[in-house]
């Protein structure tokens, strides 16, 4: 499809650009000019969802559709900008619940279009690694970086803002996926990860658990067995008609999940011969992990640049930080453009300029 701004000037040092996040149940919007963040605002059916133990995809589709311009509109007027400063609008298109995605592309496609203004589309794990940069508007690679989230866990070599090498991936569960399931078991309420952080603080890592190729594996890990292993130690327990603490537990398998990320992340910046690490993901709000990783860190000589707990869940602030990379690139979405609720790591981390120079 024809795009009028293909051959955009991308030259401009602070360009505006407007984010829009709507992959699962907050809807978000945000405005940065260069990697600065001039407003950010969030709209989340996190308390429906917790009613029905998770997020149920209907249900956020259409608090997606009830928020999305009103989001939109409070985050231009906070910016302190109006809708003709804006360079672009940038908004999530994957990975995510199909639904709920297809709200904010719509959505975005028609105010771009309204506006004539650029598109970007931007992954919504990209989007996570680009949170850093808001953190640390100075950050330049090269660099190591940690991903956990709800859907994936690797550490990346990023040599460029643009491109990014998978060093190591988990074989088979996403860490914060393990911190919902176990949280569930649990008996814990939704969203998981926050709740076995807090559970954690009165127990001990006492109960022992799988190593998770700590000792091997290269770069990679596995939280199938992890999730295994808490399942059977309290369903064995309750069989048995012991008792056992929930809280200990929660802090074991916290421990045993968290170590191994810190461990290799580490050893992977060694490696590369970087003097910074990053990362991000919803699971690097966990304060163990934050914690654990600025230790490792300062024990090597090792810069570690941390999102603010709020950019490491799902915001637009980070779509729109990633935004920014992409306008440099002049990478624009014409109006085809739609959601994909799936898209490999691989993919994810492959530029369109890549992909144009392969075919």
């Amino acid at each position: 499809m024809y795009n009028p701004f293909e051959k955009l000037n991308t030259e401009k040092s602070e360009p505006i650009i407007l984010g829009i996040e709507s992959s699962c149940d907050e809807t978000a919007a945000a405005v940065i000019k260069g990697r600065t963040i001039l407003s950010d605002e969030i709209a989340s059916s996190a308390k429906i969802q917790a009613q029905f133990g998770g997020v149920v995809p209907e249900i956020a589709s259409r608090a997606h559709t009830d928020a999305v311009a009103e989001v939109v509109e409070r985050a231009v007027k906070n910016a302190g900008v109006t809708y003709a400063d804006i360079d672009a609008i940038a908004v999530t298109y994957g990975a995510g619940l199909l639904g709920a995605l297809l709200v904010g592309v719509s959505f975005a496609k028609a105010f771009a279009y309204a506006l004539n203004k650029p598109l970007i589309a931007v992954n919504h794990i990209r989007g996570h690694l680009a949170a850093a940069y808001l953190d640390a508007p100075e950050l330049k690679p090269p660099f190591v970086t940690l991903l956990a989230s709800g859907g994936h866990t690797a550490i990346l070599y990023a040599g460029s803002e643009a491109e990014f090498e998978i060093l190591g991936a988990t074989l088979d569960d996403a860490a914060g996926e393990a911190f919902d399931k176990v949280a569930r078991v649990l008996g814990l309420q939704y969203p998981g990860g926050p709740n076995i952080e807090r559970c954690a603080k009165d127990g001990a890592p006492v109960i022992p658990m799988p190593k998770m190729l700590k000792g091997g594996g290269g770069y990679n890990f596995s939280y199938s067995g992890l999730k295994t292993a808490v399942i059977n130690y309290c369903h064995t327990k309750e069989q048995k008609g012991e008792e056992y603490s929930k809280a200990d537990v929660a802090a074991s398998f916290q421990s045993a999940a968290v170590d191994v990320l810190v461990e290799k992340t580490v050893a992977a910046a060694q490696e590369k011969g970087v003097d910074t690490v990053t990362a991000g993901g919803g699971v690097v709000a966990n304060t163990y992990l934050r914690n654990s990783l600025q230790t490792a860190c300062q024990k090597h000589g090792l810069r570690l640049v941390l999102p603010e707990k709020r950019y490491c869940t799902d915001n637009a602030a980070m779509i729109a930080s990633e935004g920014l990379v992409q306008y440099r690139l002049g990478n624009f979405a014409g109006m085809d453009l739609t959601a994909k609720a799936s898209i490999p790591l691989a993919a994810t981390l492959e530029t369109v300029q890549s992909r144009r120079a392969k075919e």
